[in-house]
């Protein structure tokens, strides 16, 4: 049988280091990624309400870090993008402009599909499936339909022409309403994509939306439900 070298010994300590006691338990993130949810779909797409959604949305990662089990630190890219994000928000204060708004668009687009590639591993790292996978799952899930909020406002900007073809680029708010009808795939109407690029991504969204469910979440509420029978 193979004994670990002292040398090795060291290194794992050294990899330990750093580490929060994780607790997987996302139920307080989920608190915060529904306030968010909520502020966007309330509030006006003035510069104060786009600078403390980015600074909400960092928090939120910072905590799913947290409760992962990890520090900010360990990752020079988390660091570099909590860091870049808290100051651009504070900056969106001062300076005004399209193209720092569209900037913060992008960056809040990243905190949070680092926030769901956070909960996804953290809840992985469990090793097992209970109420707390629950709560991770949830949280991936309506994340996805909040990052197609952003990816949309940036075609918009970028695009020609505007992004519904109800000849308008939709405030925040209308967005976030027509992610979540086409995450959910319940197809209104009242709003639909002008043009190719936006048919895509809309249509990418309802596939990931329903390849969610029937997966990740079906999998997960099916072998919590079985270990409760169990007991």
């Amino acid at each position: 049988m193979e004994t670990a070298s002292p040398a090795s010994e060291p290194r794992r300590r050294v990899r330990g280091l750093g580490r929060f006691h994780a607790t997987h338990s996302y139920w307080a993130v989920l608190v915060a990624i529904l306030a968010a949810f909520f502020f966007t779909g309330v509030a006006p797409d003035a510069d104060w309400a786009t600078s403390l959604l980015v600074l909400l949305e960092t928090a939120t990662l910072v905590l799913a870090l947290r409760t992962a089990g990890w520090r900010v630190t360990q990752s020079r890219s988390v660091a570099a993008l909590v860091l870049v994000a808290g100051s651009a928000a504070v900056a969106n204060l001062v300076f005004e402009g399209r193209v720092l708004v569209t900037f913060l668009d992008i960056l809040t687009g990243l905190v949070i599909l680092t926030l769901a590639v956070v909960i996804a591993l953290g809840a992985v790292e469990q090793g097992e499936v209970n109420s707390r996978s629950v709560a991770g799952a949830i949280c991936v899930y309506i994340l996805i339909g909040m990052l197609f909020v952003y990816v949309y406002g940036v075609i918009a900007v970028v695009g020609h022409g505007p992004f519904f073809a109800q000849g308008t680029d939709g405030t925040r708010a209308i967005r976030l309403y027509f992610s979540f009808v086409t995450l959910a795939t319940l197809g209104y109407g009242d709003y639909t994509p002008a043009g190719n690029v936006g048919h895509t991504f809309a249509v990418l969204e309802a596939l990931l939306g329903q390849l969610f469910l029937v997966t990740v979440v079906a999998v997960v509420v099916t072998r919590v439900s079985g270990s409760f029978r169990r007991r």
